[in-house]
């Protein structure tokens, strides 16, 4: 059974190890994905019975016209099941009265997004890779 929350409280990085970030060559350890939870304006998990975190969607915004969908994760053995879908929706359905809900995403997620109206659009976008760990660079 999924539990969906809407809330950290009682969330540790215990709870976030193994399979998040799968293919970033630098992927943030547990307590820095914590981190990026905490930091974030709007958090959904998806949570088993025991409370480990099997999925989850963050939102950046601010909470009067924007929203910026940064993350959506599933892990590998509980994709298929819908999880990513009801993340989707519960994230959209809370940040609905603002005007816009942006996200960007590979060519290939965007038949998934359109599923819940988002459609395509054009944008800009910089990475710095060597800092998907999270860890802080110097100036």
């Amino acid at each position: 059974m999924i539990i969906y929350a809407e809330s950290l409280e009682k969330i540790t990085s215990d709870h976030l190890c193994g399979g998040f970030f799968a293919g970033w060559p630098h992927p943030p350890s547990p307590a820095d994905h914590l981190r990026l939870l905490q930091g974030s304006s709007a958090v959904i998990l998806a949570c088993t019975g025991s409370g480990q975190v099997v999925g989850y969607i963050t939102a950046i915004s601010d909470g009067v016209s924007c929203a910026y969908l940064p993350h959506l994760e599933v892990l590998s053995e509980y994709q298929g099941q819908g999880i990513g879908s009801e993340l989707v929706r519960r994230m959209l359905e809370r940040l609905d009265r603002l005007y816009m809900i942006d996200l960007v995403c590979d060519e290939s997620l965007i038949p998934f997004y359109e599923r819940f109206g988002l459609r395509p659009m054009r944008g800009m976008a910089l990475r710095h890779y060597d800092r998907q760990d999270c860890s802080s660079r110097p100036a």
